[in-house]
């Protein structure tokens, strides 16, 4: 099977505007998330909105294509990427381009998805620890995901699911593994077409999980499990705990 890493990047985030150019460890973000991919896949795109973005992404001697500045969300703009690349690779890996510390080993469990012939979508999924704590796991911020026999996602909520009726909530990681999602995700190259002409279901608009319409419309989520953790930069305030992360190694 061929798989296309895309990397979707834009620059003007809300919370941290040139998030992809910040420098980390004297790197920028884009270029570390980048080169992590490249240690697993031969194809690699970034794929933004922004010139100047693409310019750094061609320094550095990496791959980019310009998408358009309108797209609701980063599947969409991967889908628009993968047409003007013209790829025929079967699978679509869909990488955050905020991961500057994404692991090989997570892309190769995402990957290992697509050797059962069902699979549609896969995405990752990472235990809660009792070390973790009750407000790692209430954390709204870090979506919930529950699923079936089969590994396959039933739902996802920034809600803790499940539930543990009758008993307390100070015991709940003691007695129940809760998954927290990991925002990786692989379509088959058909999938993704299909899947970004749909509309905005109403479980999606109230969790804000743009997961959630593919569920509604009856497509399945393969999910894998990984014991890594990440370390996603949303604020400047990652940025500085990014950094001291990078001094501890």
């Amino acid at each position: 099977m061929n798989f296309i890493g895309l990397i979707p990047a834009r620059y003007a985030s809300t919370r941290f505007p040139g998030k992809p150019l910040a420098q980390l460890g004297g790197m920028t973000v884009i270029e570390r998330v980048y080169r992590r991919v490249s240690e697993v896949l031969n194809e690699v795109y970034v794929c933004t909105d922004n010139q100047r973005i693409v310019d750094v992404v061609l320094s550095f001697g990496g791959q980019a294509v310009m998408t358009s500045s309108d797209h609701r969300s980063g599947t969409d703009r991967c889908y628009e990427a993968f047409q003007r690349i013209g790829s025929d690779a079967d699978v679509v890996v869909n990488i955050q381009g905020d991961e500057p510390f994404i692991h090989p080993s997570q892309l190769r469990v995402l990957m290992e998805c697509f050797s059962d012939p069902s699979t549609q979508i896969a995405t990752l999924v990472k235990p809660f620890t009792i070390q973790d704590g009750l407000e790692a796991l209430e954390n709204p911020n870090s979506p919930k995901v529950v699923v079936d026999a089969q590994m396959h996602a039933l739902y996802f909520s920034r809600s803790v699911i499940p539930y543990l009726r009758g008993i307390d909530k100070q015991e709940w990681l003691q007695c129940h593994t809760f998954y927290k999602h990991i925002g990786l995700y692989g379509y088959r190259s058909s999938v993704l077409r299909e899947i970004t002409s749909l509309s905005q279901g109403k479980l999606e608009k109230m969790e804000s999980l743009e997961q959630l319409r593919w569920l509604e419309n009856g497509y399945t989520i393969k999910v894998g499990i990984t014991q890594e953790e990440t370390i996603g930069i949303d604020t400047p305030a990652d940025l500085e705990r990014a950094e001291n992360y990078l001094c501890s190694l």
